[in-house]
């Protein structure tokens, strides 16, 4: 008998499984698809030799995990390469403010009537980060903070709604920047703790950047499989899983999957009728014969650019994509090109670069014209770079991840309680009402990301179960 099973070989099924296996446990991961990587992979979606993400490609939470930061990954293929410019977010008039590695040319971006008041915003909490980040991805509930101070001082900041903590900013420079990060949750920007996802995204990129990885996303989950299986570990992928039957006998079993799947597959019956999904994606994935003709010279040189003229269109676009049955005419887009460092990506010349705006759950239209209408506003002559695209709206993510019900990437709603109380309201959010039955996925905390941090934790409380046993 197996001491562990994870169903799921994403990357909080694979950091479950390591952290089992650093502890001697016998483990195994079982894998739908044919290769390992979840929201994490990397493949040839549109010519010969272009590799894409097809879904997350910039790590702010990976390069900070806690869990993969005392992993050897590096030993295993993983290099993270950093751009000139973390994020930057152009505007109509070809300037742009930016997300920079240091705090003064970030505050410098926002002009002279706002730069004292982000400085006041980040300083305080960017010495303590380490510590910091620890705190509020750690176990929930189980283990005392190692900050208590600080992590009380985030928690007045970042609790109430973004909209709130923008008031601070003057010009709508620093507000459409702030908007923009916070968007990575696709949620609208008033509800609870929305200004804690924004000032999160930009403590990461001062402390450690947003990197990508070396040869795409897939090297993250290929460096934690190949690390699992020196550990001793096994992984099988091609393995579709309907019942707990389908699996072999084990101490415990781990899914990295949907609540509803888990309850599904163990019959938990409606268990997590509750819980809440989101809304979605449209993303584009170009081959391109050049680099994105950016008006704003900062753009050029930035790994990820935020693409929204100013935070009312922003807030515009969530409301819509999160609230209608319609996608935005004019949709905010969070764009990533790669191979700004990295030139394995695609062909000598060429790059591989991404886009997305925010749909409604299950939407089946097609927004690759108002996609590229925003991008030439922005990038004019941008459509005469594209030498082939691929789409993906929320059927086809969905169909490509069993976790995007209704092509919600994160796994679940990040919005309202369910922001920070996931997937149920629990003092233990990794068990089920089934003694051997966990769940690591995103749909737990800390929630969405390739960050590893919910499959650390459950694999602590797979750890104490087993123990107590």
């Amino acid at each position: 008998m197996l001491d562990a099973v994870v169903v799921g070989a994403g990357p909080n099924g694979l950091t479950a499984a390591v952290e089992l296996a650093r502890r001697g446990l016998s483990v195994a991961v079982f894998e739908a698809r044919d290769t390992v990587g979840g929201g994490a992979r990397t493949e040839e979606l549109t010519l010969p030799g272009f590799r894409h993400d097809p879904c997350s490609a910039a790590h702010p939470l990976g390069v900070n995990s806690p869990a993969f930061r005392a992993m050897p990954l590096e030993r295993y293929g993983l290099e993270w390469l950093h751009a000139e410019l973390p994020m930057a977010h152009p505007f109509p008039d070809g300037s742009a403010a930016v997300l920079a590695r240091s705090v003064a040319e970030t505050a410098a971006s926002f002009g002279p009537r706002d730069a004292g008041a982000y400085r006041r915003l980040v300083e305080p909490f960017l010495h303590r980060w380490d510590t910091l980040v620890r705190d509020f991805m750690a176990l929930p509930l189980t283990s005392l903070p190692r900050d208590p101070v600080t992590l009380a001082r985030f928690g007045l900041v970042g609790l109430p709604p973004s909209t709130w903590l923008m008031r601070r900013f003057r010009d709508d420079r620093a507000r459409a920047l702030f908007a923009g990060l916070v968007a990575h949750a696709i949620a609208p920007l008033g509800g609870l703790a929305t200004g804690a996802v924004g000032l999160v995204f930009a403590l990461a990129a001062h402390a450690r950047g947003w990197p990508v990885a070396r040869g795409g996303s897939q090297s993250i989950s290929d460096a934690l499989t190949a690390y699992l299986k020196d550990l001793g570990g096994a992984v099988h992928t091609d393995y579709e899983i309907k019942r707990l039957d389908d699996l072999p006998p084990a101490r415990a079993y781990v899914f990295d999957t949907s609540p509803r799947a888990l309850a599904r597959i163990a019959g938990l019956g409606g268990y997590y009728d509750r819980y809440r999904y989101g809304a979605s994606v449209f993303k584009l994935d170009y081959a391109l014969d050049g680099p994105v003709p950016w008006t704003a010279k900062e753009a050029r040189s930035a790994g990820t650019v935020q693409v929204g003229p100013g935070s009312r269109d922003i807030a515009a676009a969530l409301r819509t994509a999160s609230r209608e049955d319609r996608a935005p005419d004019k949709p905010f887009l969070i764009t990533v090109q790669p191979s700004v460092v990295d030139p394995t990506r695609a062909p000598a010349g060429k790059q591989v670069f991404w886009a997305y705006g925010h749909v409604p759950s299950g939407w089946d239209g097609d927004l690759t014209d108002a996609v590229e209408r925003q991008l030439e506003r922005f990038a004019p002559g941008f459509r005469d770079r594209i030498l082939a695209r691929a789409t993906a709206g929320p059927p086809e993510l969905a169909a490509r991840n069993a976790n995007y019900v209704g092509g919600d990437i994160a796994c679940g709603a990040v919005s309202g309680l369910q922001l920070l109380l996931r997937p149920k309201l629990s003092l233990s959010p990794y068990t089920t009402p089934h003694p051997a039955v966990f769940i690591c996925s995103s749909a737990s905390p800390p929630g969405p990301g390739v960050h590893g941090m919910s499959g650390h934790n459950a694999a602590k409380a797979v750890w104490r179960r087993i123990r107590a046993s």
